[in-house]
């Protein structure tokens, strides 16, 4: 029987399971909603009856998990993420392999979906890929030769606390001025509505910008700014061949990236210039359960 690979992308309004072929191939998925509110070992309880139902009918090898940070991944703990109330030093990967008699592998959720683009997605078949999430906030994870750089700490890609202005707003977790308070759909959101007096999602923003709002587009510029600083300090730092944008902000990527990769040759060196590959992510909502099962190839069992 052929064996098969168990992602689980935990996010704070869904929950995705799926059977994934060692190439990265997904086989079959489950998509519900976390239920976050009903606090953690109600969820889990839920993760471990699919995982139970999904093993009675596939032959699975290991068993990997993407989650939103911070995360002691050595341990396979979680520390209370911002969008998952409640999920405070929760042994997850314990109780899961307690469960489930599997091996199983935690990392943080960007980590994961970097994985899945870089060996199935938009950065196949290059040697050194820096995948970017920009959503609710701003994270990233480096993947060279097909293996995720996860650095002594495992905090290797964490982009977000990247100071790109000194002078900027503060942040109850990260630091003055990180790229995340600036560049994340959370911050477009915050300037939307106190300068646009939106309603609903930043998305609107990038709608109004479109569509010729001399003031939405002033928000857009200052975002384009805050995030092709960080770009380039990642450029600076890493060299990768192609840069990956995904996330919920990112659907306006058609918009966004054009006038993104013309900023972020503003910072470079002169003969990095137009050398670095910026692309949007091909995977979509997989991205995240698809990296999450390739994980466990990551990790030395």
């Amino acid at each position: 029987m052929e064996k098969y690979l168990l992602g689980i992308d935990l996010g704070g309004t869904n929950l995705r399971i799926a059977v994934v072929t060692s190439e990265g191939q997904l086989i079959d998925e489950i998509n519900v909603k976390t239920e976050s509110d009903k606090g953690p070992y109600y969820v889990i309880d839920q993760m471990i009856q699919h995982c139970e139902d999904i093993l009675k009918e596939r032959n699975i090898d290991a068993i990997g998990i993407g989650s939103p940070g911070p995360l002691d991944v050595k341990k396979g703990l979680i520390l209370s993420p911002n969008n998952l109330p409640g999920w405070d030093n929760i042994p997850l990967v314990d109780m899961l392999e307690k469960a489930l008699k599997k091996k199983v592998v935690l990392d943080n959720d960007a980590n994961a979906a970097a994985l899945a683009e870089a060996i199935i997605g938009a950065g196949k078949g290059k040697e050194s890929v820096f995948y970017i999430t920009v959503s609710t906030g701003v994270g990233g994870g480096f993947v060279f030769r097909k293996q995720l750089l996860q650095g002594a700490n495992f905090c290797a890609g964490e982009i977000g606390n990247l100071i790109v202005d000194s002078d900027g707003p503060p942040h109850h977790a990260l630091n003055v001025g990180a790229l995340e308070t600036l560049a994340s759909g959370t911050a477009v959101k915050k300037r939307g509505i106190e300068q646009l007096g939106i309603t609903g999602h930043a998305g609107e923003v990038f709608v109004l910008a479109m569509n010729g709002d001399k003031e939405a587009q002033k928000i857009v510029d200052q975002m384009i700014t805050s995030l092709a600083k960080g770009i380039a300090n990642i450029v600076h730092t890493v060299d990768p061949h192609i840069i990956i944008l995904g996330g919920g902000v990112m659907q306006s990527g058609d918009y966004i990236m054009p006038l993104l990769v013309e900023r972020v040759n503003d910072f470079l060196y002169p003969q990095l210039r137009n050398k670095v590959e910026m692309v949007n992510a091909s995977l979509g909502t997989k991205a995240g359960v698809i990296g999450a099962a390739l994980l466990t190839q990551q990790a030395a069992f």
